[in-house]
C-alpha cells in the first residue's frame, strides 16, 4: 500500500508541476477445444440433491445466487472506477504533454528573439550607417544589394516565425485550460468511483464471509450447485441452435491470444489484477490480446463499448463474449462452443461453456 501511495504522489507531483507550467506456452494450435458442456461439471445433471442449508436458514441454492449477485455487484463497479482512473491518467498525460510543449515553445521564442537583438547590436555597432550610405561606399555594389536583400528576406522570416510562433503559444494556452478543466472533472468522477470502490470492497467482503460460513461440505456442494447451474445453462443454449453456424477459424493473432489466455487455467481470479500470477476476467482478455499484440481496453465495458461487435453465427476463436446486461463479465471463445475465464475471487481461471451466462454481446479485437 506503502508503494501504491508514493506513486500516486509523484504522479501527482508530475501533474503539478505541469499544471503550474500551463498556468504560468498454451494450446497447440489447431487443437479440439473442449465439449461444449462444461468442463468438470458432471456429465449431466442428476436428480437434484436436497439443498444444504445455508447461513440464516437459506438454501445452498440460494447462498450461491446471493454470493453470484454480490461479485456481479462489485465487478461492474470495480471496472466503473477502473476506466474512470485511465481516463484521469491519460488526461494528467495530455496535461503534460502540453506542458512540454508550452516550455519548448517559450525557449524557442526567446532564442530567436535572442538572435534578433544580437543583430541588431551587430548593426549598432557597426556605426548603423544608413543603407543608401552603405551602397555608396560599397566596393562591389551588386554583392551589397544581394546581401541586403536577403537580409530583409531573413528579418522578415524571422518576425513571421515569431508571430506564429505567438500564435502558438496563445493555442497551446486556450488548450492547456481546457484540458485542466477537463481533468477537473475526470478527478472528480475518479473520486466519486473511489467512494463507490469502498462499497464494492464492502460486497466483496460481504460475499467472502457469506461464503466462510459454509461447512467444508458445504462449499463442496456450493462448487457443484455452480457447474450445476452452468450446465443447465450451457444445454438451454445450444438447444435453441445457437452453435449451428459457429464455425469461424482464428487468425493467427487469435491463436495466440488463446494460447495466452488457456495458458494461464488454474491461476487465481483477484479484483484487478492484470497479471503474471493472478486476473481479473478482463485482465485475462486484455493482457492475452496484449500478447498477441493488439492493444484492446482494459474493462468489458470498454470492449464492449470500443471493440466491434459480431454476430453470433460469426464467432471464431479469440474473440470476447460479453456477459451481463451490465457487461460485468468477459470470457474469451476458444472453440466447440467452450470459452476461457477469470469465474470470480475464490476461484481459478477455468474453461466453461461459452453459453453457461447470459451473453449480452461479441466483439472481435482483430476485426
Amino acid at each position: 500500500m506503502g508503494s501504491v501511495r508514493r506513486r500516486r504522489g509523484a504522479g501527482s507531483l508530475v501533474l503539478l508541476c505541469a499544471m503550474a507550467v500551463l498556468t504560468a506456452p498454451g494450446l497447440a494450435t489447431g487443437m479440439a477445444y473442449a465439449a461444449p458442456a462444461v468442463p468438470g461439471a458432471p456429465a449431466a445433471p442428476g436428480a437434484p440433491a436436497a439443498p444444504l442449508p445455508g447461513p440464516g436458514g437459506e438454501s445452498l441454492e440460494q447462498v450461491r445466487k446471493d454470493i453470484e449477485e454480490l461479485y456481479r455487484q462489485a465487478g461492474t463497479a470495480t471496472d466503473a472506477y477502473n476506466l474512470a482512473e485511465a481516463e484521469t491518467k491519460a488526461q494528467s498525460d495530455k496535461i503534460v504533454e502540453i506542458a512540454n510543449l508550452i516550455v519548448a515553445g517559450k525557449e524557442r521564442i526567446a532564442t530567436l528573439k535572442s538572435r534578433a537583438g544580437a543583430a541588431a547590436r551587430a548593426q549598432y555597432r557597426s556605426g548603423g550607417l544608413p543603407p543608401g550610405a552603405k551602397l555608396a561606399l560599397s566596393e562591389d555594389p551588386n554583392h551589397f544589394l544581394d546581401g541586403a536583400g536577403r537580409l530583409r528576406q531573413g528579418e522578415k522570416a524571422a518576425s513571421g516565425l515569431l508571430s506564429e510562433l505567438d500564435r502558438t503559444q496563445t493555442d497551446l494556452q486556450r488548450y492547456a485550460e481546457e484540458a485542466s478543466e477537463r481533468w477537473q472533472k475526470l478527478e472528480a468522477n475518479r473520486i466519486k468511483q473511489e467512494e463507490s470502490k469502498k462499497q464494492i470492497e464492502e460486497k466483496i467482503k460481504a460475499a467472502e464471509e457469506l461464503e466462510s460460513k459454509l461447512e467444508a461440505e458445504e462449499k463442496a456442494r456450493l462448487i457443484q450447485l455452480e457447474q450445476e447451474a452452468q450446465y443447465r445453462a450451457q444445454t438451454a443454449w445450444l438447444s435453441t441452435g445457437a452453435m449451428k453456424d459457429v464455425n469461424g477459424k482464428a487468425t493467427d493473432a487469435g491463436k495466440h491470444a488463446v494460447q495466452f489466455a488457456t495458458a494461464q487455467i488454474g491461476k487465481p481470479y483477484k479484483w484487478g489484477a492484470v497479471g503474471p500470477d493472478s486476473f481479473d476476467c478482463s485482465g485475462l482478455t486484455s493482457q492475452a490480446w496484449r500478447a498477441a499484440g493488439r492493444g484492446i481496453p482494459r474493462t468489458s465495458q470498454e470492449q464492449l463499448r470500443l471493440l466491434p461487435k459480431i454476430a453470433l453465427k460469426d464467432m471464431r476463436p479469440g474473440d470476447l463474449i460479453i456477459y451481463f446486461d451490465d457487461a460485468s463479465h468477459v470470457g474469451m471463445y476458444v472453440g466447440d462452443g467452450a470459452m476461457v475465464h477469470a469465474p470470480r475471487p475464490g476461484r481459478n481461471i477455468t474453461m466453461a461453456g461459452a453459453g453457461s451466462m447470459p451473453i449480452k454481446a461479441v466483439v472481435r479485437p482483430d476485426a
